[in-house]
């Protein structure tokens, strides 16, 4: 098993923390001869508790097969990965029991109210009977979610289901939340709300917060430090602070899409065909 060893510098408000989430020289390939697909060609970074680590990149640029490794969803082809302090290949279960996941597909039950959802959650994860109906009725709370609690999960609107499937997530309080482009089809009020929950998980909370996403200003306003992935690579990482000031001269403004098209060589698109039709920077 390589080494697991930050390839990058940590900001110095982490640099003694220990990881949480470690990965080194990760590759995953779809598909054999010329059909194959390198998803991840080498992605390695480090996370720590009480950040949000986020993970820029158009879609298929590798950013929900990072987090399938992680969470034991898929086995890299090679290189190695620790979550929560074990390892992904050797510990699937443990890892699973040290972190929340939240995939961009809805995982609640539409049938049964957010009460009924949380508590079934905290019973499959372990829990007991009242540890999990206090439980529920705490992140009920914390996501002002409450006051709809006993009615039907498909009868909320958008912002409200997304915010019940984080809260299932944290039914166990997990170490590591994985969060897969969370807040893809919200409304721009439901993303705020969000945003800001998400944010003191990590600094109210302690939690290690991964969040991939193809919004610019979502990985601007919540990651404490960024990576920005393009075709399975990390072309460079930094709190979106640092990677924006390198590039400022004579106090011209810059965002994360300036930030993209330096260091990938292409201008920014969430979508996966336009990505790849892009015209490329000359050299």
């Amino acid at each position: 098993m390589p080494a697991l060893s930050p390839t990058t510098p940590e900001p110095t408000s982490r640099a003694t923390a220990p990881p949480v989430v470690e990965a080194v020289d990760l590759v995953k390939t779809y598909g054999k001869g010329a059909h194959a697909v390198r998803a991840l060609d080498g992605v390695s970074f480090t996370a720590a508790a009480g950040e949000v680590l986020g993970v820029l990149g158009p879609n298929g640029a590798g950013k929900s097969t990072t987090v399938r490794v992680l969470t034991t969803l898929a086995l890299p082809d090679s290189g190695a990965a620790r979550v929560a302090g074990y390892d992904v290949r050797r510990q699937a279960d443990e890892v699973r029991r040290s972190i929340g996941y939240v995939s961009q597909r809805p995982g609640f039950d539409p049938v049964g109210t957010g009460w009924e959802n949380l508590v079934l959650q905290g019973r499959l994860r372990g829990m007991g009977r009242a540890a999990s109906r206090q439980r529920a009725e705490e992140l009920l709370r914390r996501f002002d979610l409450d006051a709809a609690a006993r009615r039907p999960s498909r009868t909320w609107s958008g912002g409200m289901q997304r915010k019940l499937d984080v809260a299932m997530a944290l039914m166990h309080r997990p170490q590591v939340l994985f969060l897969d482009e969370p807040t893809t089809g919200l409304d721009p009020q439901a993303r705020s709300e969000l945003w800001g929950e998400i944010a003191r998980l990590a600094t109210q909370d302690g939690v290690c917060v991964l969040l991939t996403t193809h919004y610019l200003d979502e990985a601007d306003r919540l990651a404490s430090r960024l990576l920005i992935v393009d075709r399975g690579r990390v072309v460079v990482s930094g709190t979106p602070h640092e990677l924006k000031a390198a590039l400022a001269r004579d106090g011209a403004s810059v965002d994360l899409g300036d930030v993209y098209l330096h260091h990938a060589g292409r201008r920014f698109s969430p979508t996966p065909d336009a990505a790849t039709s892009l015209e490329q920077v000359p050299a």
